[in-house]
């Protein structure tokens, strides 16, 4: 299974495989140029990325594809600039790489194919690149979009969906939307039976991706973001510091803050 994600720091597809990394708690890295120099400013000291002696783009490339199991290249179009560097210097070192062209297909083949370029290569820590926002726009939602997918295609090949799907909370419930978080986390206390809170707060870290696969439909639905629910949208963009978040994200929002808070209560069950 896949362990780490690195990239380079830049705009674009670099920061949303950064972002994907941290949203399902998967472990993050990769080399950034001296300064964190990105082309919207210095790179958030939240994603955990080592700086290079050089401010030269050039040195965090070929860095990041030495210290890679594998790289996919996401682009539309024709690759230019640091994508194709990356792309010469995967062949030159011999690393594998895919290059994946979003003119050619829909983000779901695209997540199919790099699911199977992990899997026959055996990549624990996958490189992700392409091209910056600014020359791609939209390129973030769609390496984004890509990347999750392709978690969710690794994760049902567990066959943990099944196994798992047992602690689902059923119906009926009363038709209540909270306005902010805090609100939701005593909602999902209530409806959640305890056996369901216990295998939650059980659940470790690195295993968010199962939670949230599992609960995304079941909290979408029962916190009223089906139905546009604006103001805990706007709570879990505030809480994550995004305002760009959106209603996948804000579930996770609530799915991490609710699990910390399991977290805590099952450890004072056990102490008492």
């Amino acid at each position: 299974m896949l362990a780490k994600i690195i990239s380079g720091g830049q705009t674009g597809a670099d920061r949303a495989a950064l972002d994907v990394a941290v949203k399902f708690n998967i472990d993050h890295g990769g080399w950034v140029p001296r300064g964190r120099r990105t082309e919207d400013g210095p790179l958030k000291r939240k994603y955990r990325l080592t700086e290079t002696q050089t401010d030269d783009y050039r040195e965090r490339t070929k860095l990041n594809v030495m210290d890679s199991q594998g790289t996919v290249i996401i682009s539309r179009g024709d690759l230019t600039g640091g994508s194709k560097l990356t792309q010469t210097v995967a062949k030159q070192v011999g690393r594998p790489h895919c290059v994946i062209d979003l003119f050619n297909f829909e983000e779901f083949e695209a997540a199919v194919i790099l699911k199977s370029f992990i899997l026959e290569n055996q990549i624990q820590v996958l490189n992700v690149a392409g091209p910056r926002q600014s020359s791609v726009p939209g390129i973030y939602a769609d390496v984004k979009t890509v990347l999750e997918v392709m978690l969710y295609l690794l994760f049902l090949d567990t066959r943990k969906d099944k196994e798992i799907r047992s602690y689902l909370p059923s119906g009926p419930f009363r038709e209540e939307f909270p306005q902010e978080l805090n609100a939701c986390m005593d909602l999902l206390y209530r409806d959640i039976p305890l056996r369901t809170r216990i295998f939650i707060a059980r659940t470790g870290q690195t295993e968010i991706l199962a939670l949230y696969f599992l609960f995304l439909d079941y909290i979408r639905h029962r916190v009223g973001f089906d139905t546009e629910n604006k103001s805990l949208l706007q709570d879990c963009a505030e809480s994550m510091g995004d305002t760009d978040c959106g209603i996948e994200d804000a579930v996770m929002v609530i799915l991490k803050q609710f699990k910390h808070e399991l977290e805590n209560d099952h450890i004072l069950r056990v102490i008492q």
